[in-house]
Parts: C-alpha cells; structure tokens; sequence
C-alpha cells in the first residue's frame, strides 16, 4: 500500500529549480534529479514527497488559491518544529524555511521524512488486530498526548507561541461566532448548547503546549510494530493553552462501537474494532499519568463535539451558496445535526 501518489493536477512546482535550492541549503544530498510524489491525505496544506538519490525529505507549502490572514504559516511551523523537535523527537526535523518567490511563489519549507503507518479507518493489509494490538494502540496514543502536554514550553523557547490567558473563554466565544456566520438552517439544540457552553466554561488549568489536531490520523505507527509511535504530524495549529481542550478535541474522533451509526458514519475510525479503550478509559488513563484534575471533561467532550460541528458547518454552507460543488458536503447537513444534538445530550447527561 502506497503512501504517496502522483502529484495532482495542478499542484505542481518548478522540480529544477526547487532542486537547486536544496543543494544550496541541504548538505548530503544524493546524486541524481529531484523526484518528487505526493502525500494524497489531508485537506489542508499540501505535502510532498521529495527524493535525491537516497535522501529523502517532505516538503510543506499552503493550497492553492486565496488563504485567509495568518492561516497556513509556513514560517511559524517550521519554527515551532525546530523548537520541539529537540525535546519531542516524535515531531519531524525541519531543514530549511523558504520565503524566496524565486524558488516557489509562496512560502514553503522542508522537513525530515519520518515512515510509519497512518491509522485511518482500517488497519494496513498485512496487520491483523485483535484485543492487545487495541488495547497497546490506545496507551500509545494516550502516552503521546501526555508527553506533549508536558514538554515545559517556556525552556523550550515557545513563550511567544501563544495567549494562555483567557485561551479557553477565546475558543467558546470564537467557535459561536463562526458558526452564527456559517448558519444555514435552524438546528433547535444549538442556542441551549451554547448557553451553557457559556455559563459553565470552566477555569483552565495550567497552560500546556497543545497540538491542537492531535488524533491518530495525525501520527504515524510503526512499520515493524503497529503499537508503536514513530511521529506526531500537522503542527500549524499548535498553540499554548488549555491541555483538557486539546485531549477533549482528540477524543471527539474516538468512536466506540456502542455509538450511534449516525456518529460512526460521521467519524469512521479503527478505534471501533477490538481492544480499543472507551473514551472515559481515555480520559481517566490520561489523568493517571499526566495528574491533571479531569472533574470537568462534560464541558470539554460537549465544546469538542461542538467545534467539530462549527468546522463541518462552514463546509457545509460553502457548499449550499455554490462555492464549492465538491458532492461530498451535502451530507455535512447532517453530520453537523448529528454532532450537536450529541454535544447537547452530553450537557445534559454526563457522559463521555
């Protein structure tokens, strides 16, 4: 199973002179012409597969087309990578950060190439799972997000990375704001949800460095041993703020198999399949190792599921205006239904 493809139509690059550039800027690159394929996952910024001889590297640049102020900061990822791949390991080393218009017309930078499996909703051809390899997968995964949370990002020099002070008041406001601009149809559940997501925000705890996309497509596995991490990717979200926020998102894409089929069609994952701890297993192994206070995780899981369904939501109303006709987004109607009816059931049980 391929990890790459052939690069897409119209999102090509000038190969001779990106090859250039490296042989200025990179040392130990191979003999022979730049090759270049394509990473087909993500729906972000583009990534490619970049190989000189027996080097290999991975190149990150924005989409195509217009982008919105301070998204897809090449230079503020490349950045903090450089700051946390010294005491995170698992994050990829970048190599060099280009803003020069003569090399690609937008900025774009290159990083170490780390292998491993991407876990989406099936496991690869040649791994059978069964109780342990879930059960492994799940601690792995827990174990990753806590050693995040506690690299001590002030020695780490990300100080200016973020705002931790009101972070967590920020995103409820924020995330009601963008839906109340993306609203396209009356959803009865969403004006109770969001005041109470207001009223019973509660006080963060100490701020953390956060991924802020952490889930387990956004890591690898290893190729010899399944159970193992060999990388967490996507870091152009990574901020300074409320630890219980970035676990609570993590877990919005952590399906059991007792959910309801509509949020397993939502969300398909592998997390369904034998062995895989339960969300409320999840939280409370975090908890054990990281020692944080999870007593208000309804307020989280709810907000998580809720952000989830603003970001569908905003696809969704492109869609219905005629920006986009990609037929994949009608049915975000109701998925964003179905993830707030769930936020609000989750305010009003406390369940996980």
């Amino acid at each position: 199973m391929s990890e790459t493809i052939a690069v897409r139509s119209g999102e090509s690059f000038d190969l001779h002179t990106i090859e250039a550039y490296l042989r200025e800027q990179i040392a130990g690159l191979g003999a022979g012409a730049l090759q270049v394929r394509q990473f087909p996952s993500g729906a972000s910024n583009l990534t490619y597969l970049l190989q000189v001889g027996d080097w290999e590297g991975v190149l990150r640049r924005p989409p195509f087309g217009p982008v919105p102020p301070k998204a897809h900061d090449m230079e503020r990822e490349s950045g903090l990578l450089r700051k946390v791949h010294t005491v995170f390991p698992l994050a990829p080393k970048p190599y060099v950060f280009c803003n020069d218009a003569r090399v690609m017309d937008v900025p774009f930078y290159v990083m170490e190439r780390k292998r491993g499996f991407v876990l989406n909703d099936t496991f690869p051809p040649d791994v059978t799972p069964n109780a342990q390899i879930g059960r492994a997968i799940s601690l792995t995964t827990v174990d990753t997000l806590v050693k995040i949370h506690a690299i001590d990002w002030q020695a780490a020099g990300l100080s200016n990375l973020g705002h931790p002070a009101g972070f967590l008041e920020r995103q409820v406001k924020g995330w009601i704001e963008r839906y109340t601009r993306a609203k396209t149809d009356e959803i009865a559940q969403v004006e109770p949800l969001t005041r109470w997501l207001v009223a019973h925000t509660p006080q963060s705890p100490a701020p953390a460095l956060i991924h802020n996309d952490f889930k387990m497509n956004n890591m690898l596995f290893g190729l010899d041993d399944i159970t193992q991490a060999t990388a967490v990717l996507d870091w152009e979200m990574a901020t300074i703020g409320d630890p219980l926020f970035d676990l609570a998102v993590s877990l919005c894409y952590w399906i059991e198999p007792t959910d309801s089929e509509a949020m397993r069609a939502v969300l398909p994952t592998v997390t369904t399949t034998v062995g895989f701890l339960t969300r409320a297993q999840f939280i409370e192994e975090y908890a054990r190792k990281s020692g944080r206070d999870i007593s208000s995780m309804q307020f989280y899981m709810a907000f998580a599921y809720f952000k989830l369904a603003v970001i569908l939501q905003q696809i969704y109303a492109r869609w219905k205006l005629g920006q986009t006709r990609d037929p994949r987004f009608e049915a975000f109607k109701t998925r964003v239904y179905t993830l707030i009816t769930h936020a609000a059931y989750l305010t009003e049980n406390n369940k996980l």
